[in-house]
This record gives C-alpha cells, structure tokens and sequence, in this order.
C-alpha cells in the first residue's frame, strides 16, 4: 500500500469522477484507476462504486475513507513540522463558513488577508456551507476550523468551540401585522399557524426554531428561506410572512418600518461558534491559522466556559 495510492482513492471520493481526479492530481486518468484497482486488489475489496454515473465510496471504502485521510495528513504534517525548524510555514488549510454569515464582530477577509501575508507558503480553502454538513466535514477531517451556527445548546462530541456571536432571536413583522401592536416578548406559540420567513435547514438559528417549535407542539410553516438575515427581514416588510432572525434592530430590522419582538424562551438565540476538532488540527499551518483566529474572534460576555476552552 503506498502513500501515492490512498490519496489517488481519496481525491476520487472528492471528486466523485475519474477524470475530474485525474486532472487535479495533475497525472492521466488511466493511472489513477490503475493505481486505485490494485490498492483493491491488495486490500481484497472493492473501495469504489463505479456502476452509476458519480463514483461513491463502498461500505468498505467509507469505513477505509477517514484512516486514508488521516495517513496523509500525517504524512503531510511531517513534512509540515521539519520545514517549520527552517522558518518557512507551508502546507494547506481548509476553513469553513457558515452560509450567508455576515459575521461582522471581526473581519474575516481581513484575518485571512494577514495571514497569508505572513505565511505566503500556506494555501488556504474556504468553503461557504451550511453548519450541519460543516460539522460533519469537521469530523471526517475534510475541515481543519470552521465557523458554525449552533442549534444544540451542549457541547458537540469530538469537537471544540469557542462562542463568538450569541444574539436573542428576534420575530421581525410589518407595521400593520397582528403581532405589531403590542410591544414585549413573544411565546414561540404565538408562531403556530404564522407563515414564517427564516434561515435554511442545516443553519444553527433554523435548528433553534425547529426544536423549539417542536417543544410546542407544532410544526413551522415556513413560506421563505434565504441565507441572510437581511433579505428575510426585506420579506417580512412587505408583508410577505413572519420573519424569524437574529440580533437586533440593525443586523435584523434592516429597515425602521420593522417592528422587532423577542422570543420570550431564554433558548431562542443565535450563536455562532469558531470550532475545531478537539486536541486541534494535527498540521502546523492550520494549528497556526487557529491561533491567530482563536486570538482575534470576540467572545460575547458571560459566554459559558465549555465554549471558551484552551486548545491542546
């Protein structure tokens, strides 16, 4: 079994194609399916479903995918940790963000910009998703840090986090609803039956809504779903539905016709987190980059200990 193989095998997960693999591998096609067949052969399984028109890993080759992962990390991490006795930081970092998330406590663009001035020799991936799959890569190692929604309120198996936006969710209506004439908290009841405006599943605060719903015994019916708080916002103004977002007047309103009543349940809130596998990535650029971003990221007050460990 060589090195050069199991990362032929990986790349093809990735890629779910021969020839898209191929081409970012940067060697012919038929090498690739050379390479992976007798990797078969010696392991005495097939790794690769090749019957249907995207290639997908098998039983065996899902449950062989993560060790294949961490061998080449490792390997990447050796070579990583002798250059770094010369000074000169290499390697690649892959970082996500959740979806239509205008964290604007810290600038992102910027944080990264910074780092890669001071560390040109690092490639760095980011990738936009919603927090769900985010986590999942996080655990399968397709992610060295990502920055989540979360919709549980206890700490994640296996993962890290420091909490870095908590904001009260907010029911947003237009002047003339029902809800606009009193001022005051509101009961999740008080959404049964309401067309609701609201993130997309997978996103922290949409996990929040569901559960909470769920809580009381009813479903949300949810008329509309977009990625960012303001354009939700934009929607309920025109009357559109009921607008579930978080934070206050200016991150949620985004416009004073708005009327804005919170949750009245203390666990209606949304949270953003800076997560990482726990023990933190094994590669010395992206142990790097966490720092500069776990230094850098606010932490809101009275964020809970569990949320605010030191890395290992």
């Amino acid at each position: 079994m060589e090195l050069r193989q199991l990362r032929y095998f990986v790349t093809v997960v990735e890629e779910a194609n021969f020839t898209r693999a191929a081409a970012r591998l940067h060697v012919a096609q038929p090498g690739v399916s050379a390479q992976i067949g007798q990797l078969e052969r010696e392991l005495g399984q097939r790794l690769l479903d090749r019957s249907g028109r995207a290639v997908t890993p098998t039983e065996v080759g899902a449950a062989v995918l993560p060790y294949a992962r961490a061998a080449l990390a490792a390997c990447e991490a050796v070579r990583e940790t002798v250059t770094e006795f010369t000074g000169l930081l290499r390697g690649r970092v892959a970082i996500g963000l959740v979806s239509g998330a205008a964290v604007h406590e810290f600038d992102m663009a910027g944080l990264l910009a910074g780092f890669h001035a001071s560390h040109p020799e690092v490639e760095i991936a980011l990738t936009e998703d919603t927090s769900e799959r985010m986590l999942g890569a996080l655990r399968a190692g397709e992610l060295d840090i990502a920055m989540v929604g979360l919709a549980e309120e206890g700490p994640l198996p296996g993962l890290t986090l420091r909490l870095v936006v908590d904001e009260p969710l907010v029911v947003a209506v237009a002047p003339g609803d029902v809800l606009a004439r009193e001022d005051g908290e509101l009961p999740v009841s008080a959404l049964r039956g309401r067309r609701l405006i609201c993130l997309p599943r997978g996103t922290g605060v949409r996990g929040v809504l569901d559960r909470l719903c769920g809580e009381a015994d009813f479903t949300p019916q949810v008329a509309f779903e977009a990625a960012a708080p303001q354009l939700l916002a934009r929607l309920a103004e025109r009357g559109l539905g009921v607008a579930v977002v978080p934070g206050g007047p200016e991150e949620a309103a985004g416009s004073s016709a708005l009327r804005l009543r919170p949750l009245s349940d203390p666990r209606a809130r949304g949270r953003v987190a800076l997560a990482w596998r726990t023990g933190g990535p094994s590669a010395p650029a992206a142990r790097a980059l966490l720092e500069v971003l776990r230094e850098a990221v606010p932490v809101p007050d009275g964020a809970p200990t569990d949320f605010r460990p030191r890395l290992t």
